[in-house]
C-alpha cells in the first residue's frame, strides 16, 4: 500500500514562508516522479511543481517560479515544497502526488494539507 502523507500547512501572512513535507512509503520517491498540486476553493486542481525520479529535474508552474522550490531526500523518503514570498492567491489545499517514471499522470495522491495566506 503506497502512502503519501503531507504536513506543514498552516496560516501565514502574505510575504511569509512555509515548508511542506510529503512523507512517502519506502522506495517510492526513488522510482517515481514526485509532484505538488493545489486546489483553491471553487477552482480545479492545478499543477505546482515536480521533481523527476532519476535526474532530479524540476519544473514549476509559472505562478510559483522563483518563489517555490521542490526537493527530495531519498534517505528520508520525503519530498519538500519550500514556499517563499507567499501571496493570498496561494491559498489552497496542497497535495503531494507520485507518477510512474515515464509518465506525468499521478497514480498516487496524499490527503492534502491546507495553506492559508492572509493579506
Amino acid at each position: 500500500q503506497v502512502q503519501l502523507v503531507e504536513s506543514g500547512g498552516g496560516l501565514v501572512q502574505a510575504g511569509g514562508s512555509l515548508r511542506l513535507s510529503c512523507a512517502a512509503s519506502k522506495g517510492i520517491i526513488d522510482d517515481y516522479n514526485m509532484h505538488w498540486f493545489r486546489q483553491a476553493p471553487g477552482k480545479e486542481r492545478e499543477f505546482v511543481a515536480r521533481v523527476s525520479w532519476r535526474l532530479d529535474e524540476t519544473d514549476y508552474a509559472d505562478s510559483v517560479k522563483g518563489r517555490f522550490t521542490i526537493s527530495r531526500d531519498n534517505l528520508k523518503n520525503t519530498v519538500y515544497l519550500q514556499m517563499n514570498n507567499l501571496r493570498p492567491d496561494d491559498t489552497a489545499v496542497y497535495y503531494c502526488a507520485a507518477s510512474g517514471a515515464f509518465t506525468l499522470t499521478p497514480r498516487y495522491w496524499g490527503q492534502g494539507t491546507q495553506v492559508t495566506v492572509s493579506s
